[in-house]
């Protein structure tokens, strides 16, 4: 989809990330509409009400005209189509304690079931979806959990416990399982802990002085903007079928290097490969390799690091 303007149906962009992703998304020339219970009112950006778990809203909603100019031009939905071009589905309760358990699974499995049934019956062929570091079963876990092995990478069992993560799994299985049917491309988008950049001077701070602070996030985290760029790049990057990738910064979230991680945190872990001395532990290798992913920002553009000249 490289080098043309996408109309894209765009879930939860009201959201922590989606307020960000969305506006990146039409900054580069891409028209957005954000599907959302809650308005964006950003300038570059449509709104349109729609409750997910409503299959008819949805339905509609996706083969609705995006934009007013369409009144002027042929009928975008003739044959039955939709007039939008991919679908990033970001909408969701985002994590356990907002709702009760039984609301968080059922609210985003079926929102994720309807945005995938739609985009897919209307002949959408390009479906971003987001999914989660949860998965791995060791951000919400009671107690202490670790991960098999570091880095952990996408071929990591799965196996959470809690409401949220599972709902995420699920939607993996949905995602994989439409992909199966149609022959779309649909990529989940595991990512980890989100930060804004105004966060990094509010947050980080007490991360670098104690990392245990980070151990349920594997030491990672993604600044908004290079989850925008990662967002763009799987939009633009055809033919994979059905894929799932880490999302994160090329570095830890902490001043620790990776050896002082591993020997804190880690001494019990099988490490399957040299890491360099910041790089995270959530590998985000396969993004770099099949969507070009170039992660652009860290803490350390805004913060000093306690550990230079360590």
């Amino acid at each position: 989809m490289v080098g043309w303007s996408m109309r894209i149906f765009f879930t939860g962009g009201s959201g922590k990330a989606g307020h960000h992703v969305a506006p990146y998304l039409a900054s580069q020339g891409h028209h957005v509409t954000n599907a959302d219970l809650t308005p964006l009112r950003h300038p570059d950006v449509t709104d349109l009400r729609v409750d997910l778990t409503d299959a008819g809203q949805v339905y509609s909603a996706l083969a609705g005209m995006p934009t007013m100019a369409d009144l002027e031009a042929a009928d975008p939905r003739a044959g039955g189509g939709s007039g939008y071009d991919a679908v990033v589905h970001f909408a969701a309760i985002p994590s356990l304690l907002l709702a009760p358990d039984a609301t968080t699974f059922a609210a985003n499995v079926l929102g994720h079931y309807h945005v995938l049934e739609a985009a897919t019956r209307l002949g959408i062929r390009k479906v971003v979806f987001a999914s989660s570091e949860t998965t791995y079963g060791v951000c919400f876990a009671r107690g202490e959990r670790k991960p098999l092995y570091v880095p952990v990478d996408e071929e990591h069992p799965v196996v959470p416990e809690d409401a949220y993560a599972m709902s995420k799994v699920a939607g993996e299985v949905v995602a994989r399982s439409f992909a199966a049917r149609t022959g779309a491309d649909v990529y989940g988008l595991r990512i980890n802990n989100v930060i804004e950049p105004h966060e990094y001077a509010e947050k980080f701070p007490p991360f670098l002085a104690d990392p245990s602070l980070r151990r349920r996030n594997i030491f990672a985290y993604i600044d908004t903007r290079d989850l925008g760029q990662l967002t763009l790049r799987a939009l633009e990057t055809d033919g994979l079928g059905y894929q799932v990738f880490n999302v994160a910064n090329a570095d830890m979230s902490v001043a620790a290097t990776t050896r002082e991680v591993i020997d804190t945190f880690y001494a019990d872990v099988e490490v399957r490969r040299e890491m360099g001395r910041d790089e995270t532990f959530y590998s985000i290798d396969k993004a770099r390799d099949l969507l070009g992913y170039a992660p652009q920002h860290s803490w350390r553009d805004v913060l000093a690091d306690p550990r230079a000249g360590a």
